[in-house]
C-alpha cells in the first residue's frame, strides 16, 4: 500500500478513471456485438443502423481516449466488411 499522500490520491483518481472508461468500453463493445449479430440476422437496413451506431460508439470511445484511433478503424472496418458481404 502507498504511504505518501500524492500516491494515494492517485490511487483513487486511476479508480475513478478506470471507472468512467470501462463504461464507454463496454457500451461500445455492446454496439458491436449488436452490430455483428444484426448483419448474421441478415436484414440488410437494420443492419446497416446498428453499424453506423456501433461506429457512432468507437468514435465517441477514441476522443475520450478509451480506444486507440486504429484499433477503432479496425473493428470498423471489419464490421463494414461485414456489412458490405451481406449486401452482395
Amino acid at each position: 500500500m502507498a504511504h505518501h499522500k500524492s500516491a494515494l490520491k492517485r490511487i483513487r483518481s486511476n479508480e475513478r478513471k478506470r471507472i468512467a472508461n470501462r463504461i464507454v468500453l463496454v457500451r461500445s463493445r455492446t454496439f458491436v456485438k449488436k452490430a455483428t449479430a444484426t448483419i448474421s440476422g441478415g436484414d440488410a437496413q437494420a443492419a446497416r443502423e446498428a453499424t453506423l451506431a456501433a461506429i457512432r460508439e468507437l468514435d465517441k470511445a477514441v476522443t475520450k481516449g478509451v480506444l486507440h484511433k486504429n484499433t477503432a478503424a479496425r473493428k470498423k472496418s471489419r464490421l463494414m466488411k461485414k456489412l458490405n458481404a451481406l449486401s452482395r
